[in-house]
């Protein structure tokens, strides 16, 4: 147990650890050249998830529990700072103080959802305590149908108007995912009821089938990018990060696909 314990540890660091770092330069990206401080927050920001993600790739499964438990706290702790720092940002836009600057208060409002659930998780590992899987299937589709959703509305509007085939498209998804959201919402309301196996299989099936329609979306818009092929205001390493994002939500459909399937599962 203290082996599978640490081993989900540095696999949720090693993944979270890097989206952080990237959202800090996402961050400082949409910054004005006077926003000084912010940008030097960013940096520092970027600096101390980079050293995480290095120190994490460093461990090993058989590393000492103990050793991961505190490298959990340390992680915590930082994922804890950025996001406060991602919440003031935040309040900073939404008061009008940064006008000009190029970071959409829903993109904010993400990127710090995530920082949230990325301490939560480092939380619950050092307590012992994950939710139990019925309840983790109905949270955890909540949380990711929401970003998958804001990934279509971010891509529909950072492509140039002209591309209109693929705004087009990118609108319906993100038409798609809000359904999705409200039906995961739904759900969630209705525990404990709603969580019986046929109910449970069929949300997720159907969950995982929009995802992968999503990531397919999202390789090709990244593909297009990286070759110069369409016209956008996308950063590369932005349109890889939400492709990596839907990919890590298609595991975690696989791993309740395969619970719900009555197969052990390792959480």
């Amino acid at each position: 147990m203290s082996d599978m314990f640490v081993v989900r540890s540095l696999e949720e660091i090693r993944f979270w650890s890097r989206i952080m770092k990237e959202h800090s330069f996402f961050l400082r990206l949409g910054f004005r050249c006077e926003d000084t401080q912010l940008i030097h927050e960013a940096n520092q920001f970027y600096a101390v998830f980079e050293q995480i993600e290095l120190k994490s790739h460093a461990y090993e499964a058989n590393t000492d529990p103990q050793t991961i438990s505190q490298f959990n706290e340390e992680v915590y702790t930082a994922a804890s700072y950025i996001w406060a720092f991602k919440r003031k940002v935040l309040g900073l836009i939404l008061s009008c103080q940064l006008p000009g600057a190029n970071n959409f208060p829903l993109l904010v409002d993400h990127v710090s959802r995530e920082a949230n659930y990325f301490r939560n998780r480092l939380a619950e590992l050092n307590a012992g305590r994950l939710e139990p899987l019925p309840d983790a299937i109905i949270d955890e589709n909540v949380f990711f149908l929401k970003i998958m959703a804001d990934h279509a509305k971010f891509i529909g509007h950072l492509l140039d108007p002209s591309e209109r085939k693929l705004v087009e498209q990118a609108r319906e998804f993100s038409h798609d995912f809000d359904q999705l959201v409200f039906q995961a919402i739904d759900l969630s309301s209705m525990r404990p009821r709603s969580q019986t196996v046929p109910l449970l299989s069929q949300f997720v099936d159907q969950n995982q089938v929009s995802v992968k329609s999503l990531r397919d979306f999202k390789k090709t818009a990244r593909d297009l990018i990286n070759d110069c092929r369409i016209k956008s205001i996308i950063h590369p390493l932005l349109a890889d990060h939400v492709f990596r994002e839907a990919e890590h939500f298609l595991v975690i459909l696989e791993m309740f696909e395969q619970f719900l399937r009555g197969q052990d599962v390792q959480r």
